[in-house]
Formats: structure tokens, C-alpha cells, sequence
């Protein structure tokens, strides 16, 4: 089968892979129909995210059809329309019987210690194979699947994977209430569910802070008040909009790969920090090989963590869902803990997530298909790949397409 197999930082490659096949009882085989490019597939392409082992199938989200189950699967059989949760979990151990899948205990082989499992990830994550491929072995397939409604489309169910649940529990961890005026920061895909799962929430008003004009005419299309950070400083502009006060919740979207700004207001901060981001990506991404203008790592790993520590109201709360990887261990702990902030953050647990977004779907209530920005056959992928680094215009959410 054809799957995109990492073969280094900076290397992608679209290969012929032998197909899966079930190890254990619990398992289950799944050919996709439907699967996407994230942004923490570009972590590991660009090295900012370390450990991955050479030969692993990319890729943590998507949709297909079970094509077979192990003896102790009882909840699916052959020919079931399933959504993967992105993050694998055992389904029985303490942590995922309180909601904490994405701390299971037994999922990761690893050991317990060694953190949240999921599909196409570094080596101490599990490794497992990813979901950009034909067909796809799930661990513990009777709670690492869930089964889909006729009213719920491939296209739509897609996006239930990985970055609704995501934005939604970026948005729970802000401890939104209504009226809360409420700051994302990347309007990525991430980033807009974060918007839109924030307004469900109730709050009073929403900022959206980005760079890249079409992602920022999204996000006000759903009602956000939108920030350039090329053009203005987002702290200042944050506090002149609120009265001097600033946001009571802020939620970062971005993550271990943000960017400083280079141009506007906030340029000159960035040359003054220039020697510390400099210093941060060295820690996060000391094995990084940019080809040309692409696969380059966040010149300011920092800087949205930054940005929304400053900007927050005090007695104000900061959930993080952006991927930062352990080697990260920088955090503007002092301000944080002067201004009385909560912080919230962590890996999503999917599994707690799908079945209550997937009722939203089933209902009309959202419909995250308006985040489906480009659908690609999965043999033009690296290509997609290549764009999808660059922010391009237009690719804010890649579905592929084994099939196409």
C-alpha cells in the first residue's frame, strides 16, 4: 500500500509499505477514506519536534472503513464507518476510565512515564504507525474508534479526529464563562475551532491573533475581532480594545513553532529578544534542515506563551493545546505567577471529546466542513506538504485521499 513514511528531518517520502495486520485480540484494521496534513505532522518534518524513528508512517487523523477486527473487538464488525481519535488509549486503566485518555497508562509501550501515545509520532511515543496511508492497524480499537452516523459525512468526520476535539478542549481548559472576553492565539485550524468552540461557550467577545491574511478573514468570518501581528502589536492592541484590561481567558493555538514578528509594532521587541528565541530554538530543534524556503522551525519557539501571559487580564487563565515537545522549558513563570494566572494544558483526550462534537455534527448544530479548505489525492502529497508549510493562501486544512 502507499502511505507517507518519514525518513528524516526535512524528508517525506510517499512509499510502498507492507499493509497492516492484526497482532493482538483487541486490534482492528481500517482502510481510510479520508486522512489530513497538521500542524504536528510539520513538528517533526521541521525538527522541532525530536525523536522520530526513520520508517514511520506520518499522519493522526482519520476516517475509513473496518476491514478487520480482533476476537475481543465487540462493539464494531466489518464494514463499520469509523472516526480514529488521534491519541490511543487503553480504555480501562484509571486514567482513561476519569477522562484522561490521553494519559493512559498502558497505551504506550514505553511505559507509563513515558506519555501520550498517538498515531505517526516520535519514537517515545509509542512509535505507531500514522493514518496517511491505505489502511491502518488500531490498538485497542473498541475505545480507539468511534462509529459514525449516516448524517455524518467522511469530510465532516475528519475534522472530529484531531482539531475540533483540540480547539474545544483548548477552549473548556480557558474556563470560558459567558460574557468572558476570550484571546486565541493562531488561527490556524486549531485556532478556529478554538473560536468557534468559544463562542458555544459563551463568550462576550473573541480576538484572534495571526499573520496570514486568509487565515485572519476566517476567523473574522466567525466573529472575532482579528490582530495582525505584523502590523500591530497584539499586547497593546489587546489592552486598548479592553479598556486597559485585557482578556480574562487566552488560549494558544500555536505552539513550539511560533514566529516573532517582522515587520510592524512589535519589531522592535523581537530584535531585543532576538539572542533568547535564538537560544530557545537551539534547545527545541538542534537537528534542523531547511530545504530552501521550506522546513524551517518557529524563529520564536516562546513567543505566543509570551505574548499571552502579558496580555491577560490578572486572575485570568491560559490554556495551551499548541504542541510544545519536552525539550522545551521555557515559560514567563514570574509574570504568570504574579499576575495570580491559572494555567491549563496538555494533550487532548480525543476519545472524551468525539461522541458530544460528533452529536453537534450529527445535528446540524456545526458543521466543521468550512475548515476543509483543499482536498488532495493522497499521490500528490508531498506537494500539499510543501504548501502547507508555507501558509499558503487557501491551504488551511488539507483533507487526503488514498483513494483519489
Amino acid at each position: 500500500m502507499r502511505a507517507v513514511v518519514f525518513r528524516d528531518v526535512g524528508d517525506i517520502r510517499l512509499e510502498d509499505v507492507a499493509e497492516p495486520k492484526l497482532r493482538e485480540p483487541t486490534d482492528a484494521i481500517v482502510r481510510l477514506t479520508a486522512s489530513a496534513i497538521c500542524g504536528t505532522d510539520l513538528h517533526m518534518i521541521r525538527g522541532s519536534m525530536p525523536g522520530m524513528q526513520p520508517g514511520t508512517i506520518l499522519g493522526h487523523e482519520g476516517v475509513g472503513v473496518i476491514e478487520a477486527v480482533g476476537k475481543e473487538v465487540r462493539n464494531f464488525r466489518v464494514g463499520d464507518r469509523v472516526v480514529i481519535p488521534s491519541t490511543i488509549a487503553c480504555g480501562h486503566c484509571s486514567y482513561c476510565r476519569a477522562g484522561y485518555f490521553a494519559q493512559c497508562d498502558r497505551a504506550n509501550p514505553k511505559g507509563s512515564q513515558a506519555g501520550t501515545a498517538f498515531y505517526g509520532g516520535p519514537t517515545e511515543t509509542g512509535p505507531f504507525h500514522g493514518l496517511q496511508a491505505e489502511k491502518a492497524r488500531i490498538p485497542y480499537a473498541a475505545v480507539n474508534l468511534v462509529k459514525l452516523p449516516d448524517e455524518v459525512s467522511d469530510d465532516q468526520a475528519l475534522l472530529l479526529s484531531d482539531i475540533f476535539p483540540t480547539g474545544y478542549m483548548g477552549a473548556e481548559y480557558a474556563e470560558i464563562k459567558d460574557g468572558d472576553t476570550v484571546v486565541v492565539f493562531g488561527c490556524g485550524p486549531v485556532g478556529q475551532f478554538a473560536i468557534l468552540s468559544a463562542k458555544l461557550m459563551g463568550a462576550g467577545r473573541v480576538f484572534a491573533v495571526d499573520n496570514e491574511p486568509t487565515r485572519l478573514a476566517m476567523a473574522q468570518a466567525q466573529g472575532a475581532e482579528i490582530i495582525n501581528f505584523e502590523v500591530d502589536h497584539p499586547v497593546q492592541t489587546l489592552r486598548a480594545l479592553t479598556g486597559g484590561i485585557g482578556p480574562d481567558r487566552a488560549i494558544d493555538a500555536v505552539g513550539v513553532d511560533a514566529c516573532h514578528a517582522h515587520r510592524g509594532a512589535a519589531r522592535a521587541e523581537a530584535e531585543r529578544k532576538y539572542d533568547q528565541h535564538a537560544r530557545e530554538l537551539e534547545a527545541v530543534a538542534p537537528h534542523a534542515r531547511p530545504d530552501g524556503e521550506h522546513w524551517h522551525p518557529g524563529d520564536a519557539p516562546s513567543q505566543a506563551l509570551e505574548w499571552a501571559v502579558e496580555a491577560l487580564a490578572k486572575a485570568g487563565t491560559l490554556s495551551i493545546v499548541g504542541v510544545y515537545p519536552p525539550t522545551a522549558k521555557f515559560f514567563p513563570i514570574g509574570q504568570a505567577m504574579n499576575k495570580n494566572l491559572t494555567v491549563k494544558m496538555g494533550n487532548c483526550h480525543h476519545r472524551k471529546y468525539i461522541p458530544k462534537l460528533l452529536d453537534l455534527v450529527q445535528r446540524g448544530t456545526v458543521d466543521p466542513l468550512q475548515f476543509i479548505t483543499r482536498v488532495e489525492p493522497l499521490t500528490d502529497v508531498i506537494a500539499a506538504y510543501k504548501a502547507f508549510d508555507l501558509r499558503q493562501p487557501g491551504w488551511l486544512k488539507v483533507e487526503l485521499r488514498p483513494e483519489s
